[in-house]
């Protein structure tokens, strides 16, 4: 029998959190302001460790927790380099919760439990997160092919992937790709979630440090202009930017055959912190969901997870979530 039943409760346990909310460890667009933000409304704010120095990394870390005592943690890809350097880091600093992605969670999960640390992994695939959970991990992300940034070549949809995940391991799951309202946290839920991931939601924030002009085109976007790309090389998620722009030119690439060597020098290196950082809507990499399309106000973070949570009860008690099988969302 499928699971058909959340356990909300037992992930806000696990993560030490009010809500079971996770603000994605997005590259180029987290720090300890937008951390600290979701933190003190009652999710867990995530640093993005895949695009900092090890130095920066132990900077931002200790900024968040100056500024705030309860849980946070850290996203680590394990394809980016000096990921030895970040996992000494976050154990020095002790840093309750680790996202690990993009590689085998074998590599670390132990090393990390051991010295106390919660681990998370994301996951494309019901056969990734049995690994997954076979690795030790406390709680894995399913992550559908709507979500931005690096994604999974399987390109299941969170719809078909979240009720696979939770199908085929014991661990909390938590959703992930397309979600960004109290809409999307009743489905995920429905679909035997424990929580939800956000990530492009938590771009569209004012305490998000994504350059304004990547910003302003996220709320410019319409539906479709989203493409999963770079699929040979490593696929990614990207918007559209105006006419000739890098989008265009791997979309050119991809359609006339470019081979792997091709596409890795046309990506370069520093592309993503062009775009995503510093603005350059031309030459850079502009990483974001499908959801973009519905993404149009910025937000304070704390102001939107509160919406959120507050537009889910709402949902409580009117007609359309009448008999509803949860009622605890926020209630420890």
């Amino acid at each position: 029998m499928p699971h058909i039943s959340p356990r909300p409760q037992e992930l806000c346990t696990l993560l030490g959190t009010r809500h079971p909310l996770v603000q994605a460890g997005m590259v180029w667009c987290t720090g300890a302001d937008l951390v600290v933000a979701v933190g003190r409304a009652g999710g867990l704010g995530t640093l993005g460790a895949g695009s900092m120095y090890p130095d920066e990394l132990r900077q931002e870390i200790r900024r968040v927790k100056a500024a705030w005592d309860g849980p946070f943690a850290v996203n680590v890809p394990l394809l980016y380099p000096a990921v030895e350097e970040h996992m000494q880091t976050v154990v020095e600093e002790r840093v309750p919760v680790v996202f690990t992605s993009a590689g085998s969670p074998r590599t670390w999960t132990s090393h990390l439990k051991d010295a106390g640390v919660r681990v998370v992994h994301v996951v494309s695939s019901a056969v990734f997160a049995k690994k997954a959970e076979a690795a030790g991990v406390d709680a894995v992300v399913a992550e559908g092919f709507e979500a931005g940034g690096h994604n999974g070549r399987e390109e299941t949809t969170t719809m078909c992937l979240v009720p696979e995940v939770v199908g085929a391991v014991g661990v909390p799951v938590i959703a992930a790709g397309g979600l960004h309202d109290a809409r999307s946290v009743l489905a995920a839920l429905a679909l035997g979630a424990s929580g939800v991931q956000m990530g492009s939601r938590f771009v569209m924030c004012q305490e998000n440090p994504a350059h304004a002009a990547f910003k302003q085109r996220i709320a410019e976007a319409a539906a479709g202009e989203t493409r999963l790309m770079l699929k040979d090389v490593t696929p990614v998620r990207m918007l559209r930017g105006p006419e000739g722009s890098f989008f265009d030119q791997v979309a050119a690439a991809e359609e006339g055959g470019a081979d792997v060597e091709a596409l890795r020098t046309l990506l370069g290196r520093g592309r993503a912190k062009r775009g995503m950082r510093e603005g350059d809507l031309v030459e850079g990499e502009l990483e974001i969901g499908q959801v973009s399309a519905l993404l149009d106000d910025l937000p304070g973070a704390e102001e939107l997870v509160n919406r959120i949570i507050d537009d889910y009860r709402a949902f409580q008690t009117s007609e359309m979530a009448e008999g509803f099988y949860w009622k605890g969302l926020g209630a420890h």
